[in-house]
């Protein structure tokens, strides 16, 4: 079982920045495989950004240049700097980790 905590959320203005930060506990070795999706009202839910097994990043080309997957100063942790947020992004953004681990979800509205 692995527990996944997000924070970061909120709502933000067009053209602004945020960091989405996701701790997880229980049964997970390291950050690879951990990565941040999103969906947006009447849409399926995509990937933004995640770490493959081997540690390498994967960003949606929607976010490329703009979003920055990192790992934190924490344990098992994963944090989202999202820079030069658009309308289209606003959506609710999921945690998840390898086996089918997910988050609750943190909201992101973004005022245009």
């Amino acid at each position: 079982q692995v527990q996944l905590v997000e924070s970061g959320g909120g709502l933000v203005q067009a053209g602004g920045s945020l960091r989405l930060s996701c701790a997880a506990s229980g049964r997970i070795f390291n950050t690879n495989g951990m990565g941040w999706f999103r969906q947006a009202p009447g849409k399926q839910r995509e990937l933004v950004a995640r770490f493959t097994s081997s540690g390498s990043t994967v960003y949606a080309d929607s976010v490329k240049g703009r979003f920055t997957l990192s790992r934190g100063r924490a344990k098992n942790t994963v944090d989202l700097q999202m820079n030069s947020l658009k309308p289209e992004d606003a959506a609710d953004y999921y945690c998840h980790a390898p086996r089918n681990n997910w988050g609750q979800g943190t909201q992101l509205p973004v005022s245009s």
